[in-house]
């Protein structure tokens, strides 16, 4: 097995670029406020579905939001 990569998170930065809150995206990405901030703090990795919700809720590619270290 090659060694764990960790997941490089950048909604917050986005997010806050765009002046929207937790909330609002959220909303927006049709998950709960609890999940996106799991997602930020990087202690949950979305699903897939998930991920290329939170995209298009912030007008980006799944890509510019997620990486690997």
């Amino acid at each position: 097995m090659q060694g764990q990569r960790e997941l490089l998170v950048h909604v917050r930065a986005r997010r806050q670029a765009l002046g929207m809150t937790q909330q609002q995206l959220a909303e927006r990405a049709g998950i709960s406020r609890q999940t996106l901030v799991a997602i930020e703090a990087g202690r949950l990795a979305p699903s897939v579905t998930v991920a290329l919700r939170l995209a298009r809720a912030l007008g980006c590619a799944v890509d510019d939001l997620f990486g690997l270290a």
